[in-house]
């Protein structure tokens, strides 16, 4: 749970935020009315808090003290405002807050809730700044660091490329266009050979006057593009919605690869990894194991104790499979049918599957359940292709059923 200090006056915005903050489990408001309760509240506990939400203009710090209150104990702070003024806005960035928004409509406070999730994640994301003026990458360091984001700096393209080999978790690389050594965009074409776009984003910078440069790079593999200068507000606008369609992306990826339920690898996303380990094992001419499973009367469960508990089972059985197996491929094919790749050989991969069977007999997946039970067949040869390791698995899943359920058969 995170807690939120808001200093805020005003009834309606305190009826937006309240709204807001009951859609949000993990986070919870403190709300103070004034300068002077919120400097008793942080002078107390001022440790407690992840962030603050924060009036520009109260009764008693109609100059935004506030502001500066919050600031003081260091605090990730983000302004609210009724009314615009550019000259304070770049004053306010300039000082080190997260944002300055204006309280104009629901998207307005929709944003701040943004922000405060992006904190919660940036603590998380390296950025690394490739830039050979050393006042530029002091401004970008200043503007990001408040969002707590992990800042690494390069004076040139050799040394950023350097960085890059040695941290390859970096996800986010902001380049200017010319630089001494290999240049900003060569090093962009460079990196797009080797990375994808969900492995890195791109941001090029450039004073360039030229319209088709930020076209150039965009082509090359850039994700976004900066003309210097440029103010804080758009270098954050920028690194954040770059960021959050990377996210996007990877829960899209996630969800069309991995089974909602269990967590597992889904069929389609099995049969793909699957097949590279099959082609890898006849490149190196060994053999591969493969096992298929099924739970026991798995009806039976949804039938007399609900399919909620049809859904705990299968969880708890994933997760005891996965623990079992943890370098094996492991896919969830659908229903309670599962499979698994492995390089074990036939016979420790039956014995394992023996002691996850043990195991299972002990969860406690739903109350007055059955104990978990699963057949299995295993394979362990080098046939023509993996639908055939599959096949031969199965033929031994279905043996093992015909003989009374509850056990592995394999070859």
């Amino acid at each position: 749970m995170r807690n939120i200090l808001v200093i805020e006056d005003s009834p309606m915005v305190l009826k937006i935020l309240e709204h807001l903050f009951r859609q949000e489990t993990g986070l919870q408001p403190v709300f103070c009315a004034s300068l002077a309760e919120a400097e008793v509240m942080l002078e107390t506990s001022a440790e407690l808090f992840f962030a603050a939400i924060v009036d520009l203009h109260l009764p008693d710090a109609p100059n935004g003290e506030s502001v500066d209150l919050v600031m003081r104990y260091k605090l990730p702070c983000i302004v609210l405002s009724g009314s615009y003024n550019e000259q304070r806005r770049d004053e306010l960035l300039l000082k080190g807050v997260v944002d300055y928004v204006l309280k104009d409509n629901q998207h307005s406070y929709e944003y701040a809730f943004r922000l405060i999730h992006r904190l919660e994640s940036n603590s998380q994301v390296k950025i690394l700044v490739a830039e050979d003026s050393e006042a530029t990458r002091h401004y970008i360091r200043h503007i990001l660091t408040p969002h707590r984001y992990q800042i690494i700096e390069a004076s040139d393209g050799d040394d950023a490329l350097r960085i890059l080999n040695e941290q390859p978790d970096i996800d986010l690389f902001v380049v200017d266009h010319s630089m001494p050594g290999i240049s900003g965009f060569e090093l962009v074409k460079l990196l797009r050979q080797q990375m994808k776009r969900n492995e890195l984003i791109i941001i090029g910078l450039s004073a360039d006057a030229k319209g088709s440069l930020s076209a150039k790079f965009i082509k090359h593999g850039a994700d976004d593009f900066l003309r210097k200068p440029f103010c804080p507000e758009e270098l954050n606008c920028r690194v954040m919605s770059t960021l959050e369609r990377r996210d996007l992306m990877r829960a899209l990826k996630q969800a069309a690869q991995y089974d909602a339920l269990t967590g597992l690898r889904n069929r389609r996303a099995f049969h793909e990894h699957g097949q590279q380990l099959f082609e890898q094992a006849q490149r190196s001419g060994k053999h591969l194991s493969v096992a298929m499973l099924d739970l026991d009367f798995f009806k039976r469960i949804n039938d007399e104790h609900g399919h909620a508990s049809g859904d705990a089972a299968l969880i708890a059985f994933a997760k005891a499979f996965s623990s079992q197996f943890p370098h094996a491929l492991i896919g969830r094919l659908g229903g309670e049918e599962f499979a698994m790749v492995s390089s074990e050989d036939g016979a420790s991969l039956g014995k394992a599957l023996d002691q996850l069977r043990e195991r299972c007999a002990g969860l406690k997946y739903a109350v007055g359940a059955p104990p978990l039970s699963f057949s299995a067949g295993v394979y362990h040869g080098h046939p023509e292709d993996l639908e055939s390791l599959l096949h031969q698995a199965d033929l031994r899943l279905y043996q093992a059923k015909t003989q009374g359920r509850g056990r592995t058969h394999w070859q």
